[in-house]
């Protein structure tokens, strides 16, 4: 079996609010296609720790951060790195969906037009539609595109952008509780996606839902005050965790 190749890897990350520090010296590595999740109680630095995978740490006052991010062995925190430029390579989806106040097609399109993807018109319109049947939208949207993407219900708003951020063709994509503005239905839609789009893509996935780590990943990371605790196969963090604290959020005495 050959070895899955290093997407990301972070070396003793650091993160600080001012005074405070979030995150110490998390060393982990994410690999191509993979999905991992990022579990732990409220407050533990997951979320924190996902921001530093493409720099919108950055947009925080006084935050800090030491340590690096690779992204191909190049540190993504190097001063000749444009965070714009990252930003498309790592693209994020948000807990609570964002779409532009734009038209669902302008939506989609507003990515590849600003970073000069799109070869001309027809092109762009390739994009727009590659990118909304990958991310199960094309079919429930195809005949409204001109209507305002903030319309849609909050399932297709999220799967909207989603279909934005792989636009731009990013190699890893980073996803913050997702699902969780999100009813049932939706919710199994976005998780379905999730494990088509890891086939091309790198994911990383905070969830606060144990169940939806166990579905969707590869690989879960437990992170508890601000460490990472441990990182392992998603069965073997479920069945068999190394650590007692692990142990203890899964079956339910905090967290």
């Amino acid at each position: 079996m050959c070895t899955p190749k290093a997407k990301i890897e972070t070396r003793h990350v650091d993160v600080f609010y001012g005074d405070a520090q979030a995150i110490k010296n998390i060393n982990l590595t994410l690999y191509e296609n993979e999905v991992i999740a990022f579990i732990g109680p409220s407050g533990c630095g997951k979320s924190t720790f996902l921001r530093t995978l493409n720099r919108m740490n950055d947009t925080i006052e006084h935050c800090r951060i030491e340590g690096q991010v690779l992204l191909d062995g190049e540190d993504i925190y190097a001063p000749q790195v444009d965070e714009v430029t990252l930003r498309a390579r790592v693209g994020m989806v948000f807990q609570k969906p964002n779409p532009f106040p734009k038209s669902i097609y302008e939506n989609v399109a507003y990515g590849p037009r600003i970073h000069g993807i799109a070869r001309g018109r027809a092109d762009l319109h390739d994009i727009v539609e590659d990118s909304l049947r990958r991310a199960g939208l094309w079919d429930e949207v195809k005949d409204r595109l001109n209507k305002p993407g903030t319309g849609l219900s909050g399932g297709q708003q999220q799967r909207l952008c989603i279909a934005r951020a792989i636009a731009v063709s990013p190699e890893v994509i980073l996803m913050d509780e997702p699902c969780s503005a999100l009813d049932p239905i939706a919710t199994a839609a976005i998780e379905e996606l999730i494990a088509e789009l890891s086939q091309q893509y790198t994911i990383a996935i905070v969830t606060h839902s144990m169940q939806q780590a166990a579905r969707v990943s590869h690989r879960t990371a437990y992170f508890h005050v601000g460490e990472l605790i441990e990182v392992d196969a998603t069965d073997k963090i479920f069945t068999q965790p190394n650590s007692h604290l692990t142990e203890a959020y899964i079956t339910g005495r905090f967290g």
